[in-house]
């Protein structure tokens, strides 16, 4: 099951430059076991035109490395944090991608404007609080992590109906039931970020859409009585 997961983070990682997420090594996807608890990710720094199955780490749920010669993500103690809280969770990905960091650079939530965001998340994107100097200085990953986690339990958030977050002055995180679920929420953030932000240009006052309109286009695509698509 390992080498199968392996396998799919490396596809998974290398996803995120053809869709346009990432510049450079600004970003990681990472997939867990649910056999095992072990996570898989992609190694620190490695630029993604070089990167090879050898490069993938494989970690304990406590990220500790029990396989591969490379150190893993900076940002390990991130998605170890998402793992432990967010057990339904099945892959992670984060990225620098341009229109989601700038409303992260902003410290915004991304309002729910039209039916393109209502079909994949309930809701307004949270951005998490700006983290402290004490937070910053010591664990600053795993509190990144922690800071995820205490932004949606304040607000009562779902994470299976919201998969998506915005780490404030820093970047967007999405997740989902495996790497490649996590690699399309990603994706769609981005659009969203970016009509959400064009959509704002033209009128700085738009309210949210409805209720019931975000409801409807939601739960047509999620849930016992979703109906879009093939059975």
């Amino acid at each position: 099951m390992l080498e199968q997961l392996k396998e799919e983070v490396l596809a998974a990682n290398l996803e995120l430059p053809r869709l346009g997420l990432v510049d450079f090594t600004w970003g990681n996807v990472s997939g867990r076991d649910p056999a095992t608890g072990a996570i898989v990710i992609k190694p620190s720094g490695v630029p993604y035109e070089t990167m090879k199955i050898d490069d993938i780490v494989v970690v304990d749920a406590e990220g500790q490395t029990l396989e591969g010669a490379l150190r893993p993500s900076s940002d390990l103690p991130t998605h170890v944090e998402l793992y432990r809280h967010f057990p339904s969770i099945g892959g992670i990905v984060h990225t620098h991608s341009t229109w989601a960091t700038v409303w992260a650079q902003a410290c915004r939530g991304i309002p729910a404007l039209g039916t393109t965001h209502a079909d994949y998340f309930h809701g307004e994107i949270p951005c998490t609080p700006i983290l402290t100097e004490a937070q910053t200085a010591n664990h600053y990953e795993a509190e990144t992590g922690l800071a995820i986690v205490a932004r949606f339990r304040e607000g009562k958030i779902d994470p299976k109906t919201m998969p998506v977050v915005l780490a404030a002055n820093h970047g967007p995180y999405a997740w989902g039931n495996n790497v490649h679920d996590a690699v399309h929420n990603a994706a769609v953030l981005e659009i969203v970020a970016r009509l959400a932000l064009h959509s704002l240009q033209i009128d700085a006052r738009l309210p949210p859409m409805p209720q019931h309109q975000l409801d409807k286009h939601f739960f047509r695509k999620h849930g016992p009585g979703a109906y879009y698509g093939q059975r």
